[in-house]
């Protein structure tokens, strides 16, 4: 009886995790796979982790750490990148995965997908092809496509931009988003959470995108002026560089609830709650381009962190910088467009088709993990 193909998912941050959830949950169902979960980044940081949140769904085969909670700029994030690097290599050493499954561009996916190249282990990537400028995230996404052996992207636009550089088209499979399986079955947050949660009209959600801590805390202060009128939920920023100066804006903003972090089940209910209630997303946030668009949750994204991103009918894009009343005027533009639901994401089985893919395609042939451009 031929074993099992050992399956390693690289998990960073928590907003990477609930895409990658029901992904890793239809591996570990596949009778001919076995889940490996490879926890890092982000996760190991913070008061309280996530790493907790990944624990409390799967067993964690190893933790990879590389930021430190005090580390800020670009030059921590690629020594952080190193040690990535690093750490996956001996994982792979150690556990002598058969695929190695990463997701989008941060720098644990691309530490990831460095290490287990080089290192000679396939590597298949999810949400490839897509554009999104963030802070340094274009080159890492489209470095992790020329790195990857099989491309599981979103959309067909996607695919064309990865066929486009180079790879083979058979190794091209549309999978849709993994942010839309499951979203039909949640139930919006029931009345006690909602007023938990300070019933509200707006919430933000919004991540540094590299500049300094000043121009980061003006933007969000610029943002916190804007929902200044209405009951507003703010949710803790990553820790990419310059988010000090969204954290300070966020501590004065005014008639605010502050929560660092829902567990994606929570936040997935809430943003459908939002959808009933008419409320506003507001950030630079990727799942105000995906799961928020899934469910007809108006949003306003903001700047260019996700510029060139595929996104659903109900988003109101803002230039980088805009003033309080440039976004003041936005928001009320996105609430004409409540319960708009159209996307190019997919039908809500993207986990299911991910794993029938690694378990049908046979990555220890000969010759699979030698790379060739097709240009």
């Amino acid at each position: 009886m031929t074993p099992p193909r050992r399956v390693a998912v690289l998990t960073g941050t928590r907003a990477e995790f609930g895409l990658l959830t029901p992904v890793m949950h239809a591996i570990d169902r596949h009778p001919d796979l076995e889940l490996l979960v490879v926890a890092a980044g982000m996760h190991l940081i913070g008061d309280p982790p996530t790493i907790n949140e990944v624990r409390a769904r799967f067993p964690v085969t190893a933790l990879i750490h590389m930021q430190a909670n005090d580390d800020s700029g670009r030059i921590a994030d690629a020594l952080a990148f190193s040690r990535g690097v690093e750490g996956v290599a001996h994982f792979c050493e150690e556990h002598a995965p058969d695929w190695f499954v990463v997701l989008g561009d941060r720098i644990e996916a691309f530490a990831g997908a460095a290490a287990a190249s080089i290192g000679g282990v396939a590597v298949a990537h999810i949400h490839g092809g897509d554009r999104a400028e963030g802070i340094a995230d274009e080159a890492m996404r489209h470095a992790i496509t020329k790195l990857a052996h099989l491309h599981l992207p979103a959309t067909q636009q996607s695919a064309e931009r990865i066929e486009r550089m180079g790879e083979d088209p058979e190794r091209i499979v549309v999978v849709g988003s993994p942010g839309v399986d499951g979203m039909g079955s949640v139930a919006p947050l029931d009345n006690a959470a909602w007023s938990a949660l300070g019933t509200p009209s707006v919430v933000i959600l919004h991540h540094p995108v590299g500049r300094s801590i000043e121009d980061e805390q003006a933007e969000a202060e610029a943002i916190a002026e804007a929902c200044a009128q209405e009951p507003t939920l703010w949710l803790a920023p990553n820790r990419d560089p310059g988010w000090q100066g969204i954290a300070e804006a966020r501590q004065r903003a005014q008639r605010t609830k502050l929560v660092d972090h829902l567990d994606h089940a929570t936040y997935r209910a809430l943003l459908k709650r939002m959808a009933q209630e008419g409320s506003v997303l507001v950030g630079n946030s990727s799942s105000g381009l995906i799961e928020a668009c899934i469910v007809g949750c108006p949003v306003v994204n903001i700047g260019d962190r996700q510029s060139g991103r595929e996104r659903g009918a109900g988003v109101v894009d803002v230039p980088r910088g805009t003033d309080a009343g440039f976004v003041r005027a936005a928001i009320e533009r996105a609430r004409s467009l409540a319960g708009t639901i159209d996307h190019p994401f997919g039908d809500g089985r993207t986990g299911e088709r991910v794993a029938e893919v690694l378990g049908r395609t046979d990555p220890t042939v000969t010759g699979f993990v030698r790379k060739r451009s097709t240009y």
